[in-house]
């Protein structure tokens, strides 16, 4: 008797179902991917800009030389360091000298800066790019860089200046010294931060001039309207929010211009080019008075802040008349 054994099919491995989230931990997780993504950016903000203020902020009110610096003994002083930097005569003569650098540069940049994006409006293709390609490469130059040439440009023996003025017959001009005299180190100075400046801005207006109808100006045209009166009722309430978005950060970027300052004359002659951030430096360093220094950087921040929220204001205001 034979027994015939069927063969049957393995039985196929089943897992176990895996675990869904419900509805709540999925609305959770949706929720918190996005704040997890921008962690590491607002955690790098806070270490790179936030702390290096608060520790500034704190040092302002605290007495803090070289030996606090080195031991970490520092104590509590109130607001000894602002009445004594607000007292002081020297510091109310910076700031007016900031802002009358400040209003100089801000004016002069957004005048030239306007000029260059109407004219590239207006030209072809080719000259367009040309041009447009000659303000990145200067708005690419490192400001060091720049402030090396500057320096050799008006250097009183081997710049190029005095040579090309001398050789046209202005012969004062030869050996003149430029960075000795506070006049003319303030001029110089003021030529090599708007030159530095007006690229980013001519490129930015230019931008936003064309977003302007081409239907808006040819309707003004036809009313008989001149180029400056449609400058004034077409283009600038178009572009005005751009325009104040640029005025603001040049007002920003010149009231802390620092690095030009202090490679080219320290502050020098005398103060006839230190503003406030310069002043700072100075206090801190030369001095060894980071209490003082600190100080006068928050009182800087304060100054700027009101600055820009007026202009804020302003341009809040024009848009909603708009």
């Amino acid at each position: 008797m034979s027994v015939v054994h069927e063969r049957t099919a393995p039985r196929p491995l089943t897992r176990p179902p895996r675990r869904t989230p419900g509805p709540a931990r999925r609305a959770t997780m949706s929720g918190a991917w996005p704040y997890l993504l921008v962690a590491p950016a607002v955690l790098g903000m806070l270490y790179l800009l936030v702390y290096p203020l608060a520790r500034a902020v704190l040092i302002s009110f605290q007495d803090f030389g070289l030996r606090q610096l080195i031991l970490g003994d520092a104590h509590f002083v109130g607001f000894d360091n602002y009445r004594t930097l607000l007292t002081d005569p020297r510091f109310w003569t910076v700031v007016r000298r900031t802002f009358l650098f400040m209003a100089v540069n801000v004016a002069l940049i957004m005048v030239l800066s306007t000029l260059v994006a109407l004219m590239i409006e207006r030209l072809g293709r080719r000259w367009r790019t040309a041009v447009l390609s000659s303000l990145v490469l200067t708005w690419a130059m490192p400001v060091v860089a720049a402030t090396t040439v500057f320096q050799w440009l008006f250097h009183s023996e081997f710049g190029i200046v005095n040579h090309v003025l001398t050789g046209l017959g202005f012969t004062s001009f030869e050996g003149y010294p430029w960075l000795a005299h506070g006049g003319a180190a303030f001029g110089i100075l003021v030529t090599l931060v708007v030159w530095q400046s007006v690229p980013f801005a001519a490129i930015t207006l230019y931008s936003a001039l064309t977003t302007v109808p081409s239907e808006l100006y040819e309707a003004a045209r036809l009313d008989g309207a001149s180029g400056f009166r449609i400058f004034r009722s077409v283009t600038l309430p178009i572009v005005r929010p751009i325009f104040m978005l640029v005025l603001s950060l040049e007002v920003i970027w010149t009231f802390r211009a620092f690095v030009q300052i202090w490679v080219m004359t320290r502050g020098g002659p005398g103060d006839a080019t230190t503003i406030l951030p310069v002043y700072a430096v100075q206090t801190a360093l030369a001095q060894q008075r980071y209490d003082f220094g600190s100080a006068a950087s928050m009182v800087t921040v304060v100054l700027m802040s009101g600055i820009l929220v007026v202009y804020f204001r302003q341009m809040f205001r024009q848009e909603a008349e708009l």
